[in-house]
């Protein structure tokens, strides 16, 4: 899907660089992925206090070494 976007150059710049992504697509969509990746952690944060434990969960057995 083509779109056209005003998007501040120097911002632009500095995301390149710190990426160090070639391309100004590829820096975008990795931004956007950060962006949708922080908004569903913080969503999980959220609920994290309402939902209740559970108590025959055996934290102990899913570890391995």
């Amino acid at each position: 899907m083509a779109t056209n976007l005003a998007i501040d150059n120097d911002l632009l710049h500095e995301a390149l660089e710190i990426s160090g992504l070639k391309t100004k697509k590829e820096t975008v969509n990795l931004a956007l992925k950060e962006f949708i990746n922080r908004r569903k952690q913080s969503e999980i944060i959220d609920i994290f206090g309402i939902m209740d434990p559970d108590s025959d969960y055996d934290y102990k057995k899913g570890r391995t070494r």
